[in-house]
C-alpha cells in the first residue's frame, strides 16, 4: 500500500445508513442559519466532505452550503454525504467539525512544524514502491513467480474469468493503451473521482504522474501474450476509478466517490491498494476525523449493499494493527482502538497482507490478530527468486512495459483478482459470500518460526486464513 496509503460521530450513530444523526443538520422544520460574518472569497478553494440525514433533498443541502460559505460540488443522497467546495477558512466551523472535513486544507496548513515534517517523512517512507527495475525478457512469464504461487496459469487454464465481472481499480489510472490492458479496460465504467464528483472524460481516470494504478491492473487482469505475461484473471473487465491525485494523495471526498461509482455501475470487486489522506489513522471521537470516518464508511457500507466485494491492502508501516502506534506516523493524533485505518479497517473489507518469493511475510507488512483476511504476494527485497536481480512483483507499467514494485499495495490486487474469479464461477453471489469463499478456499500458511506470528494456520496474526488460491477459486 503506497500513500496511496495515498463514524460513527462521537454522539451518533447506529451502524445502518439510515440512522439518525446526533450531530444537528438542517432539514425541513429547521431554519438555516445565516452565516455570522462575510464570506471569503480570495483565498485558496478546498473541498470538504460534509454529512447530513441520508435523503436530504438536495436543494436543504445546497441552501445550507451557500449560508455558511460553500458550495455544492457533489452531493450523494442515498448516504447523506456532500462534498463542498470553500474559500472561507471558517467553513468547518461555521458547519460543524463533526460534521465536516477537508484534507487538502490539513496539507495545506499543517497544525504544526512538526506534522509536516511527519507528512514530509511518510511521503518519503512511501517510495518503498518505486519501480525498481523495468523488465525487458522476451518471456515475461519467467519472471512471474507470484502467479505460480497462487496456482494462477492452472486456473487460467479452467476459467480466466467472466467477462461479466467488472473489477474497479479505484488507484491512480489505468494506462489505456498499455498491451497487457486495452482488452480489459472498460472505458464507459471508468471515472475520475479526485474532486469528489465522478468525472467520465478519459482524461480524468488515465494515469498523469503514477503508474501505481497500471502496475495493480496488469496483476488483476493483464494480458500480452506476446511477451507470456498473465495476470490473476484476464478474462474480466476493469474500470479506472481515479482516487489519487497528482500529488499522491488521496483525499475522504475522492474515496466516497469511488466507492459511490462502483456501487452505481454494478461493480463485483474493487481493489484499494491505498489509505486514505492526510492522516493514517482516523479516529471516529476527534473533529475533522469524525466526518471523514463516517463520510468513508457510509459509502463503504453503502457498495457492499449493493454488491461490491471490496479488497484492501493491509499497509506498509509493519505494523501489528491489532496493538496500532499510540500516535498517527503521519500527524500529532493520538490513537486509541476507535481508530482506523481507511478503508482497511471498515467491517466487510477485505485486507490483505503481504509475502515474499519465500512464502513468508514481506518485512514491511502490516499485520495482526483479527485484522487480516488473506495473505497474497507481495514481494520483498531480501527474498530473491533464484537467479533475480528483483524481489518484487512484475505487471504493468507505465509506456507499456513492464516492471516489478514491492508493497501490500502489489499483493492486494491477487486477492482481487481471485475473489473475481469466484464471482465470475457464482454469478449473484453476494458480496459477504465472496468473501466468504475467498478465505475458505485460502491455502493455509502457519507462523512457522516468526516469534511475533499468533494463531493456528487456519488464522493467525501474519496470514489471517491463508494464501489466496487461484485454482481452488474456479474447482
Amino acid at each position: 500500500m503506497s500513500r496511496f496509503r495515498s463514524l460513527l460521530l462521537p454522539t451518533a450513530l447506529a451502524v445502518g445508513l439510515g440512522s439518525v444523526l446526533a450531530t444537528p443538520v438542517a432539514t425541513a422544520a429547521q431554519a438555516i442559519p445565516a452565516t455570522t460574518a462575510e464570506c471569503d472569497t480570495t483565498s485558496t478553494p478546498y473541498n470538504y466532505v460534509v454529512l447530513y440525514q441520508p435523503q436530504t433533498p438536495q436543494a436543504e443541502v445546497d441552501a445550507e452550503l451557500a449560508a455558511k460559505c460553500g458550495s455544492r460540488v457533489a452531493y450523494y443522497p442515498e448516504i447523506g454525504v456532500a462534498v463542498a467546495g470553500s474559500r472561507d477558512a471558517g467553513f468547518a466551523d461555521r458547519m460543524g467539525v463533526h460534521r465536516a472535513y477537508s484534507g487538502s486544507r490539513e496539507v495545506a496548513h499543517p497544525a504544526t512544524s512538526e506534522a509536516a515534517a511527519m507528512r514530509a517523512q511518510a511521503r518519503a517512507e512511501a517510495e518503498n514502491e518505486e519501480t525498481v527495475e523495468v523488465v525487458s525478457t522476451a518471456d515475461l512469464s519467467t519472471h512471474q513467480w507470484d502467479m505460480r504461487m497462487i496456482k494462477a496459469p492452472q486456473a487460467n487454464a479452467i476459467d480466466e474469468g467472466s467477462h461479466s465481472v467488472t473489477v474497479g481499480v479505484l488507484d491512480s489510472g489505468i494506462e489505456p493503451t498499455h498491451p497487457a490492458l486495452a482488452h480489459a479496460l472498460d472505458p464507459a465504467a471508468s471515472a475520475g473521482c479526485n474532486t469528489g464528483a465522478p468525472d467520465t472524460d478519459p482524461a480524468a481516470w488515465a494515469p498523469t504522474t503514477s503508474d501505481h494504478g497500471t502496475h495493480v491492473a496488469g496483476t488483476i487482469a493483464g494480458k500480452d501474450t506476446e511477451r507470456g505475461f498473465t495476470g490473476v484473471a484476464p478474462g474480466v473487465r476493469m474500470a479506472s476509478v481515479k482516487v489519487v491525485n497528482d500529488d499522491g494523495y488521496i483525499f475522504p471526498e475522492a474515496a466516497v466517490c469511488g466507492f459511490m461509482w462502483a456501487a452505481e455501475h454494478g461493480f463485483e470487486v474493487t481493489n484499494n491498494s491505498y489509505y486514505i489522506d492526510p492522516g493514517m489513522f482516523y479516529c471516529p471521537g476527534r473533529p475533522g476525523d469524525a466526518a471523514a470516518f463516517e463520510a468513508v464508511r457510509r459509502a463503504v457500507a453503502y457498495s457492499q449493499e449493493k454488491g461490491v466485494l471490496n479488497v484492501a491492502a493491509a499497509g506498509n508501516s509493519g505494523f501489528d494493527l491489532a496493538n496500532p502506534p499510540e500516535t498517527d506516523p503521519n500527524r500529532q493524533h493520538p490513537v486509541d482502538s476507535t481508530c482506523a485505518i481507511l478503508p482497511k479497517g471498515l467491517d466487510g473489507v477485505v485486507t490483505v497482507s503481504a509475502v515474499g518469493y519465500e512464502g513468508t511475510k514481506s518485512s514491511y507488512s502490516n499485520y495482526g490478530t483479527g485484522e487480516v483476511d488473506v495473505t497474497a504476494p507481495g514481494g520483498d527485497r531480501a527474498q530473491l527468486p533464484p537467479g533475480a536481480t528483483s524481489g518484487c512483483v512484475l505487471s504493468s507499467v507505465f509506456g507499456g512495459q513492464y516492471g516489478t514494485k514491492c508493497g501490500t499495495s502489489m499483493a492486494a490486487p491477487h486477492a482481487a483478482g481471485v475473489a473475481a474469479l469466484i464471482a465470475g464461477e457464482r454469478p449473484g453471489m453476494s458480496p459477504q459470500a465472496v468473501s466468504a469463499l475467498l478465505r475458505a478456499k485460502a491455502e493455509r500458511v502457519p507462523c512457522g518460526d516468526a516469534a511475533a506470528c499468533t494463531g493456528p494456520a487456519a488464522k493467525n496474526s501474519f496470514y489471517g486464513h491463508g494464501l489466496v488460491d487461484a485454482l481452488a477459486a474456479v474447482r
